[in-house]
């Protein structure tokens, strides 16, 4: 062995292989930190590691045969038998595999290029000034980095509605950064003094609690925008982010230049995402107002107006008028900036909740969601379509991300358990419904679902029973007040409580109604209807039903292809006999949202058809739609036929008792 190591000294093989051993281990690392920006996959540098591995054993042999000369490469000259060559060679070799052997089991599984978390949460910056104004503006600040933020497609952005309740608390970095699912925290203040801003950040690593990084400005009012696009640029450099030139145009570009449109912009967007607040969301209408005419071509504002005026549409005031302007704003947002995303999202919005074109909508949300690719709003609304066109994994999948990218924000699961409920997944709906309150255990739209979901599945009335008495003592808003009355009324009839029911119904304001729900007002009055028939009031009960139609005729006025109040005059027309009149409303309902068109609204229509057919005494029609409302997705159960006194008129035929049966103890 002596000999043996004579010679590799001779040779100069242990030269060789400590200059293998450092090359490689810089090649490694180098490749380490440079394979991450261009995401290549780990795969490659473990591949590379190998190949220097295999080569190993080579070098040594080469080092050994061959020696560098002032001359050129030359054969080392050898004094041993050719024996011992050989054996001296062979244990190279042998020395070369077992070294490469070695290293290699340590080191391949463990040889991973270092991948960054691309995962950011932009919280509520800090307002240090002392009017109130300013703390619109440090709002404004941090929701356009974020906005700048989530048009990055390489990064993961957390949405607004879930940083939000952040604002003025205490942060715990790393419990925040587990809780939203990120790997980085922004955290700012500003104060605002005159025309001067000065504006601090620091980038923290949300698993250490270090500070990554921190800056300081101090600008003119009017160079807020740079400051924005300067943050959001630097924060994506140190997550090592790739920029498209799309995206670096898009937020380098200033919504306005007019500081004052600015402002009321600001404080309109904090607003309108008050959803079920009308008072706020008329002021928040006004200041959109106001922002454009101070700067006729903000075309972010009108978009955002234009999404303010579908919201309306949707849930408080289906007109003609607000149609046309929501339509209006977002065509005129699109423009003057062709590539503007929340323009097709407007558009998008406008197309779903003002014309029920859901093929349109789906085209311009999917315009969207490439330029706001973490935009859950944008996922949200994808995933709503596609309900709608009967692709419910798909869509499922959607409002899921839509709940990734929001994860403190109850709406999208609201949406999604809706989803289970539809399919008659009862465990999943549950589970995710609860998901939803450990939130907010206060959210009215999640009890309301939850609530429905005992109904539909059990026939247990308990869970909204509950939801009732802890109503009383909740702080909310005249609206959802008016709907949980609404509702209440409903609860009662489906419970057989037709005398509560009378009562809650008649205690509705009829000008708080007409103002804050679009149908609300016929709504009241078929439910007087409905309960005073119950009670055998026949007389009573048509005097309600005649005040339902009329309500609900003048509600046709402002809204003539509204498939929902086409259904609503049916039914009433078919509890005050006019057969005729109330099947040709049946049929103009359908025709006007088919489940063709729409597989998650249009079965709600269908089964109010199978209920005109009921009241009029065509059993067999009624039987045979509401047969096939439970073969296929739709939310009609078996329990919601047993409990709702709607179906009475059907109890006593025995092709409805056989339905019961056919469809009993299935989902």
């Amino acid at each position: 062995m002596s000999g043996f190591f004579d010679e590799v000294k001779r040779r100069k093989v242990y030269r060789v292989a400590i200059a293998y051993v450092v090359a490689s281990w810089a090649l490694a690392q180098g490749l380490a930190q440079v394979l991450p920006v261009f995401d290549i996959p780990n795969s490659v540098i473990r591949t590379v590691i190998a190949v220097m591995l295999v080569g190993f054993p080579v070098a040594l042999v080469l080092a050994w045969v061959f020696d560098v000369t002032p001359q050129g490469i030359k054969t080392t000259p050898t004094a041993a038998s050719p024996k011992q060559v050989r054996r001296n060679i062979a244990m190279l070799i042998v020395a070369g595999v077992a070294i490469s052997a070695g290293v290699g089991f340590f080191i391949l599984p463990r040889a991973v290029a270092r991948k960054i978390d691309k995962s950011i949460a932009v919280l509520p910056f800090e307002n240090l000034s002392d009017e109130r104004e300013n703390a619109y503006f440090a709002d404004g600040i941090q929701d356009d980095v974020l906005t700048n933020l989530s048009k990055i497609g390489d990064l993961k952005v957390i949405s607004r509605t879930s940083v939000m309740p952040y604002r003025g608390k205490a942060s715990n970095v790393r419990e925040i950064g587990k809780t939203l699912g990120v790997a980085t925290i922004l955290e700012g203040s500003v104060r605002r003094i005159g025309n001067r801003v000065r504006v601090n950040v620091q980038l923290i690593n949300a698993d250490t609690d270090e500070h990554l990084w921190a800056e300081d400005y101090d600008r003119d009012l009017t160079d807020v925008f740079a400051i924005q696009t300067d943050l959001a640029q630097k924060i994506a450099s140190e997550l090592r982010a790739k920029l498209s030139p799309s995206e670096k145009a898009q937020f380098e570009r200033r919504p306005t230049e007019n500081g004052e449109a600015y402002l009321a912009f600001v404080q309109a967007h904090n607003l309108s995402c008050a959803f079920e607040d009308f008072d706020k969301l008329k002021q928040g209408e006004q200041l959109y107002a106001r922002a454009i005419e101070l700067d006729p071509n903000f075309a972010l504002a009108m978009a955002r107006y234009s999404q303010l005026e579908s919201w309306f549409l949707h849930t408080f005031d289906r007109t003609p008028q607000r149609r046309e302007k929501a339509r209006t704003l977002a065509a005129r947002a699109l423009q003057l900036q062709p590539d503007l995303p929340e323009a097709h999202l407007a558009l998008g919005y406008s197309h779903y909740y003002g014309d029920n074109n859901y093929d349109s909508a789906l085209e311009e949300f999917e315009i969207a969601q490439r330029g706001l690719p973490n935009e859950s709003d944008a996922c949200l609304a994808i995933g709503a379509i596609q309900r709608r066109q009967g692709k419910w994994a798909e869509s499922t999948a959607n409002i899921e991300k839509a709940s990734n990218l929001n994860p403190k924000d109850p709406w999208p699961l609201q949406n999604l358990a809706q989803n289970y409920q539809v399919l008659r997944n009862f465990d999943d709906a549950n589970k995710t419904i609860d998901r939803a309150l450990a939130l907010d255990p206060t959210a009215f739209g999640p009890i309301e679902v939850k609530s429905k979901l005992a109904i539909a599945e059990k026939g247990d009335f308990s869970v909204a029973e509950k939801a009732f008495e802890a109503a009383k003592s909740t702080t909310m808003t005249n609206e959802q007040k008016l709907r949980i009355a609404g509702g209440r009324v409903e609860v009662f009839l489906l419970e057989r409580k037709y005398k509560e029911g009378l009562q809650a119904a008649e205690s509705l304001p009829d000008d708080q109604l007409a103002t804050a729900f679009h149908e609300a007002l016929g709504g009241k009055y078929y439910y007087i209807g409905f309960a005073r028939k119950s009670l055998q009031d026949q007389a009573g009960a048509r005097v309600a039903f005649l005040k339902a139609k009329s309500a609900v005729e003048e509600d046709l006025k402002r809204s003539p292809d509204s498939a929902e109040i086409h259904i609503q005059l049916a039914k009433v027309l078919a509890y005050l006999g006019e057969k005729d009149s109330a099947l040709a409303e049946a049929q103009r309902a359908a025709e006007l949202l088919p489940e063709s068109k729409d597989a998650f609204g249009g079965p709600e229509i269908t089964e109010e058809v199978a209920h005109v057919h009921a009241v009029l005494g065509n059993n067999a029609r009624a039987i045979e739609i509401l047969d096939g409302l439970l073969s296929r997705p739709s939310s009609l159960t078996v329990q919601v036929l047993k409990i709702n006194p709607v179906w009475d008129p059907l109890r006593d035929d025995p092709n409805f008792q056989a339905l019961l049966t056919k469809y009993s103890g299935k989902a």
